[in-house]
């Protein structure tokens, strides 16, 4: 049994760890991502846009980190099951899907609106010729 718990909890701690790297990788490609178009010579809808794209492929990254934090968590709970770990998870996998569902719904939204700017744009560009 103990050796269970053990490997339960590398587990556990490498989720935690491979959570943090993917927030990290994230971050790290919207810093890229965002200078690239700041050197570029292009006009203020094209830097909107692009910074919705960068926006919602951060918030990407921020859901699957939370989701891979929610899996660790629950591990955690299964290998201490006492009550204020149980309370403690579903408060953690509470706040956490909150905080998922706001986000997808923000990221949808973003993401529709984009859309309905590109229909836009293809629209006027047919009406130019």
């Amino acid at each position: 049994m103990q050796l269970f718990e053990t490997v339960m909890d590398v587990i556990k701690y490498f989720l935690y760890g491979f959570s943090i790297l993917i927030l990290l990788w994230g971050a790290a490609n919207a810093f890229i991502n965002f200078f690239k178009i700041r050197l570029q010579k292009i006009t203020n809808k094209e830097t909107i846009k692009s910074n919705t794209y960068i926006k919602i492929e951060m918030g990407s990254y921020v859901l699957l980190s939370l989701e891979i934090l929610i899996a660790a968590d629950i591990i955690d709970s299964i290998l201490k099951p006492t009550f204020e770990d149980i309370f403690r998870l579903g408060a953690v996998v509470l706040i956490r899907t909150i905080i998922s569902f706001f986000l997808t719904k923000e990221i949808k939204e973003t993401s529709d609106v984009t859309s309905e700017i590109d229909d836009l744009s293809q629209k006027k560009d047919v009406e130019n010729v």
